[in-house]
């Protein structure tokens, strides 16, 4: 006899062969993958931009522009008149030495793509400070961490820059 719980479908059940399908090679291909990156905003992070913001607004720290698209780079923040701009950089994105990272799948499209950054970072910190602009970068965990150190900096800076 049958145990109670034992339904016909339970007793013949046949579990299903897995197929084993290899990982494509191009994260673009995949829907999935294609809604994650849009998901990723360049701008007005939480983590990061609206954070320093909060901050600068809470400490009455003014005349500063947002994304001024008219500088290289188009820096997060600018203080014109202290000639200071400021960017906060994702850790994924710009090579975080102590958090950053090269995915698994794909790793030579992410390694040319990530170097590509940060040489990108080096050429517009040449072509600001040429121009006359000191250039703070944050990395994204340094503000999750310790936002009121990285706001030490920019005052710091700005002191000096307006004297």
């Amino acid at each position: 006899m049958c145990a109670p719980f034992a339904s016909p479908e339970i007793v013949n059940y046949r579990p299903r062969l897995m197929v084993h399908r290899p990982m494509r090679s191009s994260f673009a291909t995949t829907p999935a993958r294609s809604r994650n990156m849009r998901a990723i905003t360049s701008t007005n992070n939480r983590s990061t931009e609206r954070k320093i913001r909060a901050h600068l607004a809470q400490l009455g720290i003014r005349g500063w522009r947002i994304r001024f698209s008219e500088l290289p780079g188009c820096p997060d923040f600018v203080f014109p008149a202290a000639r200071v701009v400021l960017f906060t950089d994702g850790c994924f994105w710009h090579c975080c030495p102590r958090c950053g990272h090269v995915p698994k799948t794909n790793t030579g499209y992410w390694k040319r793509k990530l170097l590509r950054n940060k040489r990108r970072d080096r050429a517009v910190n040449r072509e600001l400070t040429l121009r006359g602009f000191k250039v703070l970068r944050f990395w994204e965990c340094a503000v999750k961490r310790n936002p009121e150190q990285c706001l030490r900096r920019v005052i710091r800076s700005l002191r000096s820059r307006s004297s």
